[in-house]
């Protein structure tokens, strides 16, 4: 109970600091401005990718910490700028630290529509409570607000049409499913 209450607290400061900082010009291009101290972060949603992944690999205990590979096998991305397909072959290499953090290094290829790949490469944390954490390790769907799920993703591709992905800077939001992680990812403009 005390967890549950926690968590709502925590979501409705994380809520009130968003509008207090942060607005949006719609759902539809889904633009964040956050503005604190005279600097603008402006964020643009670039696309959601809907990831499919087979069964861990359990490396185990490394030393640092407990070592798996999630296989990525396939899945699509669309937004407003691209979409295609995900294409199969990549993998996720987490540590699960001692202190319960997962620390996610995701290596795999995109494919626009267009036949164009993207290499990416999307490193993040992913980490909540030991409850939370025990259900998403064995395959269990949990709430998407139960766990802290970000990324900073990097992007390599050799097509001009494509080529801001080289030098911008991008930060992801994921949700993982029992057969599929969804990350969105947004363009900090």
């Amino acid at each position: 109970m005390l967890f549950i209450i926690k968590n709502k607290l925590d979501q409705l400061v994380r809520e009130l600091l968003f509008h207090k900082y942060c607005s949006f010009s719609s759902l539809q291009d889904i633009q964040f401005n956050c503005k604190r101290g005279g600097i603008t972060i402006k964020f643009e949603h670039l696309f959601t990718a809907h990831i499919e992944v087979g069964r861990p690999i359990e490396i185990g205990d490394v030393g640092i910490g407990y070592r798996r590979i999630i296989p990525i096998i396939g899945g699509n991305f669309e937004g407003a700028r691209m979409r295609g397909k995900v294409l199969s072959g990549g993998a996720d290499y987490q540590l699960i630290r001692k202190d319960g953090v997962t620390e996610l290094s995701a290596h795999y290829t995109i494919e626009t529509d267009n036949g164009v790949p993207i290499y990416v490469i999307n490193r993040g944390y992913r980490h909540g409570s030991k409850e939370i954490v025990d259900k998403i390790f064995r395959g269990e769907d949990v709430p998407h607000d139960s766990y802290y799920f970000k990324t900073s993703p990097v992007f390599e591709v050799s097509n001009k049409n494509y080529d801001f992905l080289n030098r911008m800077m991008f930060i992801g939001e994921g949700v993982r499913k029992p057969t599929k992680v969804e990350v969105t990812f947004y363009q900090i403009l």
